[in-house]
C-alpha cells in the first residue's frame, strides 16, 4: 500500500468507518455546551453575578454601619452645642479646636490617656514577652502535662472574668496592688494571657522544625533559638495577638473600675469617659463630651490603620504553610 492510498479505499472499509481526522478530534466544547450553560468566555454563572452583587451589597451596608458613628462622632467634636442638636447631621460652620482643648485640659482626658498609656503598654509588653515564650514550649516540647496546661490556657478563655472580680478584689487589697499601675498592669496580664497562648500555640506549630533544629546544631541554646531564630519567624502572628490585646486592654472598663477606685489622678481612660459623660449630662457640654471620645478612639483606629496589612498576614499565615 503506497502513502497515497485512502483508507476508505481500502476492501472491507466503508466510508462511514473512516477514522476521523485528527484536528476533528481536538479536546473543545461540544456543539457550544459551555456557551449554552452561560460559563463560557466572557461569560458567567447568573447565580454566581446575584450571589455576588448581593455579598458587596452586605458589605457596603456593614462598613456603612459601622463608619457612620464613627465619623459623626468626630464632625460632632468641632461643633458647638448648638449645633448638635440644631444641625446633628450636618457640618460645623466653624471647626470648634477649642472642644479638644477642653476636654484634654479641664476634663483631665490628657492624665487618663497618660495613665492608660502606661498600664495598656506595660502589661502589652508582658502579654507578648510570657505568651509567646508559653506558646512555644508548649508548641514545640513534648512533656508530661503538656496538654494540660494547654487546656487550662484554653480554659481561660471561656471563663467570665465578672465572676473573679470579688475575690481578684480582695487579693490585690491584701497584696496592697489596688489604684497602682503594676497592680493593673499584671491583672491585663493576666487577662490576656489566655488568648495569646491559644492564637500563638497553633502559629509556632507552623514554623518548621528543621530551622530551629540547624541553629541548635549550630550551638546555639534554646533561649537563643527562641529570641533570635523562632521569635522572628513568628512575627506576623506577634503583630495580629498584639493589636488584639491592644484593642482589649485599650477599651477595658470593667477591671479598672473595680480595681481602681481610689486616686482620681490613676483612673484610665475609659474611666475617664463614664465620668465626663456624667457630668456633662448635667452641665450640657456635648461637644466636649464628643471630643474627648474622639480622643479615646483616635489610637485604636490608627493602630488597625497602621497595622492592618500585618494583621491580616498573622491570620492567613498559619493556614498558608
Amino acid at each position: 500500500m503506497s502513502a497515497q492510498t485512502d483508507p476508505a479505499d481500502l476492501p472491507g472499509v466503508t466510508k462511514e468507518h473512516t477514522p476521523a481526522p485528527d484536528a476533528a478530534r481536538l479536546p473543545g466544547p461540544r456543539g457550544g455546551q459551555a456557551h449554552k450553560d452561560g460559563a463560557g468566555p466572557g461569560g458567567g454563572s447568573g447565580e454566581g453575578k446575584v450571589l455576588n452583587v448581593f455579598s458587596h451589597g452586605v458589605l457596603v451596608i456593614w462598613g456603612l454601619l459601622v463608619t457612620m458613628p464613627l465619623l459623626w462622632a468626630v464632625v460632632s467634636s468641632f461643633k458647638d452645642d448648638s449645633e448638635i442638636f440644631g444641625s446633628p447631621w450636618g457640618l460645623p460652620s466653624v471647626l470648634h479646636f477649642e472642644n479638644w482643648s477642653r476636654a484634654w485640659g479641664k476634663a483631665n482626658m490628657g492624665q487618663y490617656f497618660l495613665n492608660s498609656l502606661i498600664v495598656v503598654g506595660g502589661s502589652l509588653i508582658g502579654t507578648m514577652l510570657l505568651g509567646s515564650m508559653a506558646a512555644y514550649v508548649l508548641a514545640r516540647f513534648d512533656f508530661p502535662g503538656n496538654r494540660f496546661l494547654y487546656f487550662l490556657f484554653v480554659g481561660g478563655m471561656g471563663f467570665p472574668v465578672i465572676l473573679a472580680l470579688v475575690p481578684l478584689f480582695f487579693v490585690m487589697k491584701n497584696m496592697a496592688l489596688l489604684d497602682t499601675y503594676h497592680g493593673l498592669i499584671l491583672v491585663y496580664i493576666a487577662y490576656s494571657l489566655p488568648f495569646t497562648v491559644f492564637f500563638l500555640s497553633g502559629f509556632f506549630r507552623t514554623l518548621p522544625t528543621s530551622v530551629a533544629e540547624a541553629a541548635l546544631i549550630d550551638g546555639a541554646s534554646h533561649t537563643r533559638t527562641f529570641f533570635q531564630v523562632m521569635l522572628p519567624m513568628a512575627k506576623p502572628g506577634l503583630i495580629s495577638v498584639g493589636i488584639f490585646n491592644f484593642l482589649g486592654q485599650w477599651n477595658q472598663y470593667l477591671l479598672p473600675t473595680v480595681l481602681n477606685v481610689g486616686e482620681p489622678d490613676k483612673k484610665m481612660l475609659t474611666q475617664g469617659l463614664v465620668a465626663l459623660a456624667v457630668s456633662q449630662g448635667y452641665k450640657g457640654d456635648w461637644s466636649g463630651l464628643f471630643a474627648g471620645l474622639t480622643i479615646a478612639m483616635l489610637p485604636v483606629l490608627a493602630a488597625y490603620i497602621i497595622f492592618q496589612r500585618q494583621v491580616v498576614a498573622g491570620l492567613t499565615a498559619g493556614a498558608l504553610k
